[in-house]
């Protein structure tokens, strides 16, 4: 079933957590976050610089608008941030404007993973960084119109894995501690969930569910953090690939590129001993590989009008 290394080097970097990779049509790039580093990233294929947004807090992750702003759920609040220019290079610091405190009556925990809905929604989870890690964490839908509005899921120690079926009427997400991904049927417009079902359970030799993305197919492509892989999976659950990836904890798939016909990953160094840095020396690198024409489905802005 594992197809040996098809990922390769698309870009060498030493991110500690590499997360929340997504092609930005707009501005022909690929953009991701460091979390622990507390920096958003942006690469312009083919390009030898990129840029470096160094924050004062750090981004779980972050979401494109419609007016060119980006939306970042900060460590523990959601903020906008206004760019003059999405072509810059070059190392930069930033100031976001706070929109709303993300859980600061818990101090153990921040935002995590997260995405757009397909009607232009914010919908992301926190975790708890307390060890071991409790269920503390949420999932939450921010929109201009509602604000802040937290799902009605149960609590999470890692939120992972959210992203939406092509027509947008099923969410997927998961608590990586649990090794499961869940699915429920979603209504954006309400912020309603219904009662969650199973949809993939990973065995022991298959790691932990980390980043997820769904391609035109209605598939679930999931970054196996641990297990040096991204699998893919029918709508139904069903395994039907999983593919190499050089290094061993990759974090978040996207699909991009000029044409359309790539699927990158972020990976990290977190968690790596000093033998596994020296075995693996390209972990917290993007790989990429190609795709067939009209897999991608391109990410959702942020509904800011």
């Amino acid at each position: 079933m594992r197809t040996q290394h098809p990922f390769a080097l698309a870009l060498a970097q030493a991110n500690h957590l590499g997360e929340g990779l997504q092609w930005h049509g707009p501005s022909g790039r690929w953009w991701w976050t460091d979390i622990q580093g507390a920096c958003i990233h942006a690469w312009t294929p083919g390009a030898s610089a990129t840029l470096q947004l160094r924050l004062p807090e750090r981004v779980g992750c972050f979401v494109h608008a419609r007016s060119g702003a980006l939306v970042l759920a900060m460590a523990k609040r959601v903020a906008r941030l206004k760019l003059p220019d999405l072509q810059a290079t070059g190392s930069i610091a930033v100031q976001p404007e706070e929109i709303v405190p993300l859980e600061a009556h818990l101090p153990t925990t921040r935002a995590n993973d997260g995405r757009c809905d397909r009607s232009g929604a914010f919908v992301f989870g926190t975790l708890d960084e307390s060890e071991p890690r409790h269920p503390l964490g949420g999932f939450y839908q921010y929109t201009s119109a509602q604000g802040l509005r937290r799902l009605a899921l149960d609590g999470v120690a890692i939120a992972n894995s959210i992203c939406f079926s092509p027509n947008g009427r099923r969410m997927y997400f998961c608590d990586t501690t649990t090794r499961r991904i869940m699915v429920c049927d979603y209504d954006s417009a309400s912020a309603r969930v219904s009662e969650p079902r199973l949809f993939v359970k990973k065995e022991l030799d298959e790691a932990w569910p980390d980043g997820s993305t769904i391609d035109a197919q209605g598939c679930l492509w999931n970054a196996e953090w641990g297990n040096a892989a991204v699998a893919r999976y029918a709508p139904d659950g069903r395994l039907l690939a999983r593919y190499s990836v050089p290094v061993g904890h990759v974090t978040c798939p996207a699909f991009g590129g000029p044409t359309g016909d790539q699927l990158l990953v972020t990976t990290a160094r977190e968690g790596l001993s000093s033998a596994d840095l020296m075995a693996r020396p390209l972990s917290g690198s993007l790989f990429g590989m190609t795709v067939q024409p009209g897999l991608a489905l391109p990410e959702s802005l942020f509904n800011d009008g």
